[in-house]
């Protein structure tokens, strides 16, 4: 039998690259995050980016990947890339660093 899609925990890294920072992504990710249950954390960085941890169930990480390849209004997203992670670490909630 397949592992229920809504019962396996999945763990993504996530970089968005464009025109994300200043402009409410970090805060609006935590929103949307929150909205799907994901657990992790969102944070810029020096080179102007921002990167994502998420974990949660596939199906919900999967809206949330399909969200940040638009991220909000005022946001331009040109380039999302993400890899599934092996990790144990078990996040308690979804917070901007």
């Amino acid at each position: 039998m397949a592992p229920d899609l809504d019962e396996r925990i999945e763990t993504y890294y996530v970089r968005v690259r464009g025109i994300v920072q200043g402009v409410g992504f970090r805060l609006a990710t935590v929103r949307q995050a929150h909205a799907l249950g994901i657990k992790g954390y969102v944070a810029n960085l020096e080179d102007g980016s921002v990167e994502a941890l998420l974990q949660g169930p596939a199906n919900q990480i999967d809206r949330m990947l399909s969200w940040l390849r638009h991220g909000p209004p005022a946001a331009r997203v040109t380039d999302v890339h993400g890899e599934e992670r092996a990790m144990d670490k078990r996040y308690e909630r979804f917070e901007q660093h």
